[in-house]
């Protein structure tokens, strides 16, 4: 809890001395954004962290709560859970309500053959909103949490006050090339084959060999073999290939965001990215941004594909003061009919010109 108490401090310093943008930032000016409010800090007993559990729709969903304040939805990525913002929750819980969930087929929530899509996550999230008694939240959702992130804020609007976009699929359709091989046929086996006595040792060896090389790869490759490490049965195997089906084959990702990004206008949005993410290239971050109108870019230089374990103080800092300094989306019905009226994505989702807009017309949006 020291230590935790000590990033916070250093959170709240390098938001007090940050002017404006730093190296490797990209700010847009946002006219929703306010003066730093004062805040009242809270301690966060080891209790709040533990996993709680509702059962929802008859399957048990598994989540963590903890503290006080504006509700901030943590929506992990594919084959991850709530386990990985353990080190972020004791901070960000000091100034907020921090729920970070198990989707279902992932943790310790139940892992049904069952509908694993985008949509049907964007659903789960908010059913289990709506038995905690949370109406709206600020969403933070990372690599597909992030798609789950923006297509919650597409289907439930007025329950979304701000975005924040971490490291996030659905915006192009590159992706890493191991993931576009377990969406094939036998990716079960070969998942299965992982587990067997030594091959551990010869991954890790390989991984060690990529981080002497200093690859993107080798920056992610350590929170990838925990993903797989986190798949000890078959039906956990089964739940994620199910999910990883749902937004990847063989040539990529096949949904997108792209062509409704223009509905998060007048929406706070931030897009957080590491500059060496070897799972969802940089580059789909500069094309989200031009996306969105008034979003916020933030490089994480020398990060991967989880910035947030590699620079946790920062993510904190950042996260907390954009909370603190935009106010929450203002939604109604009359602007958002004005949206989809007269909503031109045609000019706006295409950040790679014609060619772009070609290759992500041919994906399914989410």
């Amino acid at each position: 809890m020291r230590k935790a108490a000590l990033r916070w401090e250093e959170g709240l310093a390098a938001v007090a001395r940050r002017p404006g943008t730093g190296e490797g930032e990209h700010v847009v000016d946002d006219p929703l954004r306010r003066p730093v409010r004062a805040v009242r800090l809270r301690s966060v007993g080891d209790a709040e962290l533990a996993l709680q559990y509702r059962v929802v729709h008859g399957y048990r969903r598994a989540f963590r709560r903890a503290g006080e304040g504006p509700p901030l939805v943590l929506i992990h990525g594919i084959g991850d859970s709530s386990a990985t913002w353990a080190e972020l929750i004791p901070d960000l819980a000091r100034t907020h309500t921090v729920i970070a969930p198990d989707l279902l087929g992932h943790g310790d929530s139940d892992k049904p053959r069952a509908d694993y899509s985008v949509a049907a996550y964007a659903n789960g999230v908010r059913d289990l909103l709506t038995t905690l008694g949370i109406e709206s939240a600020t969403l933070v959702g990372h690599s597909l949490g992030g798609g789950v992130a923006m297509q919650f804020a597409y289907q439930f609007p007025e329950r979304t006050e701000r975005l924040i976009l971490v490291s996030a699929g659905g915006v192009g359709r590159e992706v890493n090339p191991v993931l576009r091989l377990v969406s094939l046929p036998g990716a079960h086996l070969m998942l299965s084959s992982l587990r067997l006595p030594g091959m551990r040792l010869q991954v890790g060896l390989a991984v060690r060999l990529m981080k002497l090389l200093d690859t993107d790869l080798g920056q992610d490759a350590p929170d990838l073999l925990n993903l797989v490490d986190a798949l000890p049965d078959e039906t956990a195997r089964n739940a994620f290939i199910r999910t990883l089906r749902a937004v990847v084959d063989w040539r990529g990702q096949v949904v997108t965001m792209l062509d409704r990004c223009y509905l998060t206008e007048g929406m706070p949005t931030m897009l957080l990215w590491g500059d060496r993410d070897s799972v969802v290239p940089v580059q789909h971050a500069f094309g989200a941004h031009e996306a969105m109108p008034g979003s916020r870019l933030e490089i994480f230089e020398g990060a991967g594909h989880f910035p947030f374990h590699t620079d946790p103080a920062r993510f904190v800092s950042l996260v907390e003061e954009f909370t603190a300094t935009t106010a929450p989306a203002d939604w109604s019905r009359e602007h958002w009919r004005e949206l989809l009226r007269d909503g031109s994505p045609g000019s706006a989702w295409a950040p790679g010109g014609e060619q772009e807009l070609r290759e992500a017309s041919e994906r399914s949006a989410t």
